[in-house]
Formats: structure tokens, sequence, C-alpha cells
């Protein structure tokens, strides 16, 4: 960040200036306690089996495709 500050690019001076300023904040977003990595997987795996079967194999055989996974 210093070595950005001392650049001719004021455009990346606010930046870096904005970052200074929201730092406790930025380091509060990246370092939770806890993550929902896994909630968002699944999401992303039933998604995915929605798009494979919307051509018409029926409710049956996507809910059982979603409980094998």
């Amino acid at each position: 960040m210093t070595a950005v500050e001392t650049d001719d690019l004021p455009a990346l001076h606010s930046f870096v200036q904005g970052l200074r300023m929201d730092g406790t904040a930025i380091v509060a977003g990246l370092t939770p306690p806890y993550s929902n990595s896994a909630i968002e997987d699944a999401n992303t795996k039933v998604k995915l089996l929605e798009r494979q079967m919307y051509v018409g194999a029926g409710f049956a055989l996507f809910r059982q495709r979603i409980l094998l996974r």
C-alpha cells in the first residue's frame, strides 16, 4: 500500500485511502470464525442437477439424484 501511495496514479491513491479507512472492517470480513462454504457447495450441486434434469426427467428421478449425492 505504501508503494502505491508513492506512485503517480491518483485513482489508486483514493483506493488505498479507502482501504486504510475501512481496514478493521476488511479484516473482520475476511477472518470470520465460521464459513458457509458447505451450504454454498450443496446449493451449487442442487442447481447443477436442476439444470441437467430440466428436460423432463421428472421429480422422482430428480429427488433420487439429490439424495444420492
